[in-house]
């Protein structure tokens, strides 16, 4: 079984080592992200729960701080290189280890379409 908790940033970032110059994503510009925690796992008998939702606001608040309103490339270590793709995984870093029952980190720039979906094996 699985369930999620998404939660939303803004964040600006260029891709230089992508894009050729004159490209738009070349330059400096930003997005509006959704992320996705999925957690996987049986619920627990006694409360029904594979894990209290609410206990994830926590380490929300904690991702949203690092990655709102932030140049990404400059403002936050380890996204040099901020796609989507680094960003799922930057995420994954910081929530496995204490978050065993997470399956999966989605991505999602909904404007464009585009998203990442992580589960793993990158560490």
């Amino acid at each position: 079984m699985r369930i999620y908790k998404e939660f939303a940033f803004d964040a600006a970032h260029h891709l230089p080592h992508v894009f050729p110059a004159g490209h738009p994503n070349h330059r400096l510009h930003g997005h509006s992200y959704r992320v996705r925690l999925t957690l996987e796992g049986e619920p627990d008998p006694e409360s029904g729960l594979i894990r209290n939702l609410g206990d994830l606001v926590e380490w929300i608040s904690i991702l949203r701080e690092a990655l709102d309103h932030r140049y990404l490339n400059e403002d936050v270590p380890g996204l040099e290189k901020p796609s989507i793709e680094t960003i799922a995984v930057w995420i994954w870093r910081r929530l496995k280890p204490d978050l065993p029952e997470l399956a999966q980190v989605g991505v999602y720039r909904d404007s464009a379409g585009e998203g990442c979906e992580y589960e793993g094996g990158l560490e």
